[in-house]
């Protein structure tokens, strides 16, 4: 192999790595940010996440090989002792048809059927136009509580398919939840009156 070869391969892994770096940073502050942590559990976390890149920096810088392999993150282990378990009444909502611009909520309901209190750490929904709320106080075994979704069809047309992406102390972590809906566009108007689209 040429040494222009290897210099080439070698900028691309440390751009790579610049790239991953920001990325895990940004997510943590992001995490940080729409999950409400308090200082202690902030800190914490950042500790875990500079911990984790220290890591994947000593492997890249280890690594013989030029080549640029995909990363394969590692499988979780399953915690062990009791766990906590969510089951929702359901994980699907049809909104049915609605007209562009209207704000509509579904409030999913579940009860924790686990050994151990469940705390809802986050819910995420997949775009901007979804914004999610949830029980913040742990739930004890046999207790209920919600994941409220609110869906903005503002600038949305057609169907519409999102999701809200639930984080909790259960295995799996993340149970997702679905919601769809029909958005009408908004009636334009001319001189002449309505215009049909």
């Amino acid at each position: 192999m040429t040494k222009k070869y290897l210099k080439t391969e070698h900028n691309k892994q440390r751009e790579t790595m610049k790239t991953m770096k920001g990325i895990l940073l940004m997510t943590a502050v992001v995490a940080l940010v729409a999950f409400g942590c308090s200082n202690r559990e902030s800190e914490k976390k950042i500790a875990q996440l500079e911990s984790r890149l220290q890591e994947l920096e000593g492997k890249k810088a280890a690594a013989a090989t030029p080549a640029v392999t995909p990363a394969t993150p590692a499988a979780e282990e399953k915690p062990t002792g009791p766990l906590p378990a969510l089951e929702f009444e359901t994980i699907d909502h049809d909104f049915g048809t609605i007209k562009e611009g209207d704000v509509v909520e579904y409030t999913y309901k579940f009860k924790n059927t686990g050994e151990a209190p469940l705390i809802i750490q986050g819910a995420q929904g997949s775009c901007g136009c979804t914004v999610p709320d949830w029980s913040k106080d742990a739930i004890p075994v046999g207790g209920t509580g919600f994941v409220k979704a609110k869906f903005d069809s503002n600038g949305k047309q057609n169907t519409q398919n999102k999701t809200v992406t639930v984080t909790a102390n259960t295995w799996p972590k993340q149970t997702v939840l679905r919601f769809k809906a029909m958005v009408l566009p908004k009636a334009t108007t001319s001189d002449n009156g309505p215009v049909k689209k």
